[in-house]
């Protein structure tokens, strides 16, 4: 290789620096494939068979780096959590609440809702159980469904809302978004773990 392969990317670089990237929640997600098929090809252990053993090893590290870099950003809500957690925040169910895990506390405004599907779920594996069906409690299952669904992709559009604050934006403005999008990912983290428990009943 006329050029050093360290100048490819560097393996201590965050996910955008990979691509070339500034910090930002939009991204151009046809222009990330093509760069990522790019330097797949740029660092493909094949191109480095006859390197020396560090070389070898660097394009093994580097490859999975690349790999984890794509994966993380072409995906809106991996690339939100991601660099929240570049911002400082601190983003997951570890983080939630004082020992306890996002996924396990309630919106307050969700409280009676969940109280009744957890009822609703207790009963119906009950049901399952003992062999019986109830089309009732199945069709109530179903809308519940429906409705944290719909819970869920209105917490979509206001994480997109808001990271487009985020992008255009000055200190305190981003500061402002990247506080609430942290709040918005414990919302949805806890909603999608909600319409997993219904699908698994459902799905029996």
């Amino acid at each position: 290789m006329s050029e050093s392969p360290y100048s490819i990317m560097k393996l201590d670089a965050d996910y955008f620096k990979v691509f070339g990237l500034s910090r930002s929640f939009a991204l151009d997600t046809t222009t990330l494939e093509r760069d990522f098929h790019r330097l797949s090809r740029l660092l493909h252990p094949d191109r480095f068979a006859r390197a020396s053993v560090r070389e070898q090893e660097w394009s093994l590290a580097a490859t999975a780096r690349l790999n984890d870099a794509y994966r993380t950003l072409r995906d809106p809500i991996q690339r939100t959590e991601y660099l929240l957690k570049l911002e400082g925040l601190q983003i997951g169910e570890e983080h939630a609440g004082r020992g306890k895990a996002a996924d396990r506390q309630p919106p307050p405004d969700l409280l009676e809702e969940v109280f009744e599907l957890n009822m609703q779920l207790e009963e119906m594996r009950m049901n399952q159980k003992m062999g019986e069906s109830d089309p009732s409690l199945q069709a109530d299952l179903t809308a519940a469904r429906s409705r944290f669904e719909s819970l869920l992709a209105a917490v979509d559009s206001d994480l997109a809302a808001r990271g487009a604050e985020w992008d255009s934006g000055d200190t305190a403005t981003r500061e402002k978004s990247a506080n609430v999008m942290a709040a918005l990912l414990d919302r949805r983290r806890y909603l999608r773990n909600l319409v997993r428990g219904v699908n698994e009943v459902l799905a029996v």
